[in-house]
């Protein structure tokens, strides 16, 4: 069994080594526990194919982790026939092989992020597809403790409108989602959302918003709907549903799609005072209440965009960390 010897010696660094053909990475450090760590956590980082480098070291002296740094890369090139580079940013070492970062070295105390980066902003931008400042709040509230920084339409005026042609929720979602993540090469969440009723086929559907016509208000579209159902006379018989879907499209990446239903039916009159849109007739369940006489807190408890963005929130990590197509 061949066995080679390598070592390291200065007046504040001692280092030596065993290379063998045994597959071993042992004797980290009885020294320092910071040099130790960082055996450990690069064993780690450079582990291929399940296999661990043949080594044995033995840290009589430590100091300089980048002493420490460059003595191992240095061997493992050699021995191995790796191409690792070590790379010095802002006090952090980097361990770097055809362009993929492997391992990062942060000093005690840290180091500065904004320098580190080279950048003001250090965290990715969630386009929100909508210029709704309420809906955009909601949104941030959920992606900021993921990490994220989260925009609207708003932050960019010189966009185009995307019309809504699709002739599904999930077209339609597709549609601005993908269509403003092409335009601004950002990761972009859009929803679609409206009211299904069993007797008119789904109806509005799609058309929610404008169901009386285009540019219709809430009153004109609430009218509307109860006026379709005049002759429905059974409760049961007025069965509906309210549908989200919500799309995450990101450039050069498969879109996430995730849907959820809230079903109740159509109330005879519009009863309560918050909401929007059919929030007055539509009786949640089998609860008596339309969703205007809850309050915010139990709406957002239990409505169909609550409901999707909980399944969003399940998933979204999982699909974010996939590589690009």
């Amino acid at each position: 069994m061949s066995e080679k010897i390598y070592e390291y010696k200065d007046d504040q660094d001692w280092y030596i080594t065993n290379w063998s053909e045994t597959e071993s990475f042992s004797n980290f450090s009885q020294v320092s526990a910071e040099a130790g760590k960082i055996l450990e956590d690069l064993q780690v980082a450079l582990n291929k194919d399940g296999r661990t480098f043949p080594i044995e070291v033995a840290i009589l002296r430590y100091h300089s982790a980048y002493r420490l740094l460059v003595f191992l890369v240095n061997l493992i090139n050699e021995e191995a026939k790796r191409k690792l580079e070590l790379i010095q940013r802002q006090g952090a070492l980097l361990v770097v092989e055809s362009g993929q970062l492997l391992y990062v070295y942060i000093p005690q105390g840290g180091v500065s992020l904004t320098d580190f980066l080279g950048a003001k902003e250090v965290k990715d931008t969630l386009l929100i597809a909508t210029r709704n400042e309420g809906k955009t709040k909601e949104f941030r509230k959920l992606f900021g403790k993921l990490g994220y920084k989260v925009e609207n339409l708003n932050d960019y005026p010189d966009l185009p409108e995307v019309a809504e042609t699709g002739m599904t929720f999930e077209e339609n979602a597709r549609l601005k989602a993908e269509t403003i993540s092409q335009l601004t090469g950002k990761m972009v969440l859009a929803d679609d959302s409206g009211l299904q009723v069993d007797i008119l086929g789904g109806l509005p559907g799609v058309w929610s918003a404008r169901f009386a016509g285009v540019g219709a208000t809430d009153a004109e579209n609430n009218i509307k709907l109860l006026h379709e159902l005049a002759m429905v006379f059974e409760l049961k018989d007025r069965a509906a549903h309210f549908h989200t879907t919500l799309v995450v499209a990101s450039p050069e990446k498969e879109s996430l799609v995730v849907e959820a239903d809230w079903p109740g039916y159509i109330n005879f009159e519009p009863k309560g005072e918050n909401g929007f849109g059919y929030d007055p007739l539509f009786l949640v369940g089998e609860t008596g209440k339309t969703s205007a006489e809850l309050t915010v807190e139990e709406k957002n408890e239990q409505s169909h965009r609550a409901q999707a963005v909980k399944k969003l929130m399940e998933v979204f990590p999982a699909w974010q960390s996939k590589q690009s197509l």
